[in-house]
């Protein structure tokens, strides 16, 4: 593992089951609502797959399985992928009391084996802004592709790269050059929500923020073909865009 990937591991570590129970409650209650509306727990990826029965998911930086067990509870076959043992720890007892299997690997995405996992998916998913954790998004888009089953879907929703340049989705991070290809280090997510004390003894994380261009032409240049692209709009100003979702093909 890389020193940047055990950066953030150690950061995606510090308190966040702690986080997970206070924010959206004990894992039995946020499972009892999906279990009353596991589609609607999807929210707007919901109509993004072709179906759920059987279908093969991995969920890419899947954290504490918000999206994970609703998918399992619709009849989806799902592992998750993540780099942090506390959201292992929320989203298997999540699945557990939601009563539905579901398998979690913690590891650094970047260095899943393809021995047992290349070619072994019908759909790659992933939500909530993670691209940002790994410094070269070329090599992630391989991975990608490469977990894939030929014909299989990538969905990747993420933070639109408007929030290099304007704090659109009150991240509380300052602007910096839009084209700049630094890698900084920033909160972790969670922080933010804690008083000021105990927000400054939280880890930082290791992050490499990318343009538009960057993230279309690594879909193409890894071999994809592009479906769809959309924008959305921010959850604070909804004449800007705050988030993006590109689905592609292998």
């Amino acid at each position: 593992m890389i020193e940047s990937s055990r950066q953030n591991k150690a950061a995606w570590e510090h308190n966040a089951y702690e986080f997970w129970v206070r924010e959206a409650g004990r894992p039995e209650e946020r499972a009892g609502k999906i279990l009353e509306n596991p589609l609607g727990a999807l929210h707007r990826f919901a109509g993004m797959f072709d179906g759920f029965s059987g279908v093969k998911v991995a969920n890419i930086c899947g954290s504490c399985g918000k999206k994970a067990v609703p998918l399992a509870v619709l009849g989806a076959d799902v592992t998750v992928f993540d780099i942090s043992e506390e959201n292992r720890r929320y989203a298997t007892e999540m699945a557990g009391a939601a009563g539905v299997k579901m398998d979690y690997e913690v590891c650094d995405v970047l260095e899943i084996s393809l021995e047992k996992f290349g070619e072994a998916f019908d759909v790659v998913f992933m939500e909530g802004g993670i691209l940002h954790y790994f410094h070269n998004i070329g090599q992630f888009m391989r991975m990608m592709h490469a977990l894939l089953k030929p014909g299989g879907k990538m969905i990747l929703s993420d933070f639109h790269p408007l929030t290099k340049i304007m704090d659109v989705l009150n991240f509380q991070r300052p602007p910096m050059d839009y084209f700049s290809t630094e890698i900084l280090e920033g909160e972790m997510p969670h922080a933010r929500f804690y008083e000021e004390e105990t927000r400054k003894s939280f880890p930082r994380c290791s992050l490499r923020l990318y343009t538009l261009s960057e993230i279309i032409n690594s879909v193409i240049d890894s071999g994809f073909a592009l479906t769809r692209f959309d924008e959305h709009p921010a959850w604070t100003d909804s004449s800007l865009p705050g988030e993006f979702t590109i689905i592609a093909r292998k």
